[in-house]
């Protein structure tokens, strides 16, 4: 590869914080408002979009506030968010499902604008518009990052880093060892959602459930779906077969759409582009080119071949892809799916998840799932990089085998543990201690605090 020599050059530092969030999403809003409750903590959140949210603002239900007794599982500050959004009538009651466990449909304007507010009622310092591009380190430890903007090139100063890229950004750059897929080094595939309005949803929920001879549903019974409730589709494979035959180019085994906040509106997650590595640009931007093919045809799909879509029309597409998986950290513990499967206990839990492994076949057009029998402790080494002090992980990039992830990796656990990292992060600047030498019981006592719930 061709290269040129950048001359050094002195870098304005832009500020100095106690706790810098680097990414604004489920998990970012999170951990910088737990930081930020903790009294005398300085925080700032820098995101690269021109809004807060990532992927609560792109169609997709929040996923995972239940357990698979019906309780709820993810509480703390996450579960004070949805029912700030419930009072508005932006968010719906988290329903129970067999498939998915729960379902808590959100308005994602309603989001943006409640997530803005947060930030300001907790002092937080945003700063949009900012790509994350290096890191200020000494030996091994992250001291700040550089960002890039149409101002330049500036440095952010700060005694603890929170990772919540999605990507690993920081860690990768501050040297932390990154795992990438499954053994084959294959990730899953991201997707590009779309809305669709004017759905005669009455006709599509009939049809549903008096024809089950004719559209197959995925392990729920076709009665679930009647009721005007929360609800995902997943399933119709009889029409996608009969769409193929009849000449349809679709990229899925299954057709999988959604509730949205108005009863005619149903988010559409079937456009799927395998082998693409959403760290490489080019790959991504070749990613969502694909993707808007396929959103086209599987539009038509819809239309033609599933009840109460005949007169529906395409109303929104998301404004990014959604991606489940890239870089993840080798921490000091690896989350296993047998983990889950065991519904293990961890003394350094610092939440509890009961998400299903839902994972989209990184070859292929399929799904598989495979349940938790109740619930699962998140242990606090799974957010600690082995190696790097100064930064934490949190959100999709923690430590977590490839099909761990598949779990962990859903809005709601996600949410759980920005949280905790925020908290743990305040907590580390306060004693003067590195993250991973945090008082585990003081940080479980403070989410305590918070609401967050625990096994007994």
């Amino acid at each position: 590869m061709k290269t040129i020599k950048e001359p050094a050059r002195e870098i304005p530092v832009r500020d100095e914080v106690d706790v810098l969030v680097v990414g604004g999403g489920p998990a970012g809003v999170m951990a910088a408002q737990a930081a930020a409750l903790v009294p005398g903590t300085k925080v700032m959140l820098i995101e690269s979009r021109g809004y807060l949210g990532g992927n609560m603002t792109i169609g997709l239900p929040l996923l995972g506030f239940l357990g698979r007794k019906g309780n709820e599982v993810i509480k703390g500050l996450p579960l004070q968010f949805v029912e700030r959004l419930r009072e508005r009538g932006q968010a719906t009651h988290h329903r129970k499902c067999p498939l998915h466990v729960s379902l808590t449909m959100i308005d994602p304007e309603g989001t943006k604008k409640l997530l803005w507010e947060i930030m300001q009622e907790c002092g937080v310092k945003v700063l949009m518009y900012v790509f994350c591009t290096d890191v200020v380190m000494e030996g091994n430890k992250c001291k700040g990052v550089i960002i890039e903007s149409k101002k330049g090139r500036e440095a952010i100063l700060a005694k603890t880093v929170i990772d919540c890229s999605g990507d690993g950004d920081v860690l990768y750059r501050a040297g932390a060892s990154m795992l990438y897929g499954n053994e084959d080094g294959n990730a899953q595939p991201p997707t590009l959602m779309f809305s669709m309005r004017g759905v005669d949803s009455r006709k599509l929920r009939d049809a549903v459930a008096d024809h089950p001879e004719t559209y197959d549903i995925d392990f729920i019974p076709n009665e679930f779906f009647r009721p005007m409730d929360n609800c995902t589709f997943v399933g119709f494979r009889n029409q996608i077969k009969k769409a193929r035959e009849a000449g349809y180019k679709l990229p899925v085994e299954r057709t999988i759409f959604m509730t949205g906040m108005a009863e005619d509106e149903w988010w559409v997650n079937m456009s799927r582009v395998n082998g693409i590595d959403a760290t490489d640009p080019d790959q991504y931007t070749k990613g969502e080119e694909i993707c808007i093919e396929q959103n086209a045809e599987i539009a038509k799909y819809l239309k033609e071949y599933i009840p109460g879509f005949e007169n529906a029309y395409v109303d929104r597409v998301a404004p990014f892809m959604g991606i489940r998986e890239t870089r993840r950290i080798e921490g000091e513990y690896t989350l296993t799916e047998q983990d889950i499967f065991d519904c293990a206990r961890f003394d350094d839990a610092i939440g509890v998840a009961s998400y299903p492994v839902d994972l989209h076949h990184p070859v292929g057009g399929d799904c598989s799932l495979y349940w938790c029998p109740d619930c699962y402790d998140i242990p606090y080494r799974s957010l600690i990089p082995k190696g790097v002090d100064g930064v934490i992980a949190a959100g999709r990039c923690i430590s977590a085998t490839h099909l761990a992830l598949a779990s962990v990796r859903v809005m709601g656990p996600a949410m759980c543990i920005g949280e905790a990292a925020g908290k743990a992060a305040a907590l580390a600047v306060r004693d003067n201690v590195e993250l991973r030498d945090v008082n585990v019981a003081e940080l479980q006592a403070a989410l305590r605090e918070e609401g967050v719930w625990f096994r007994d």
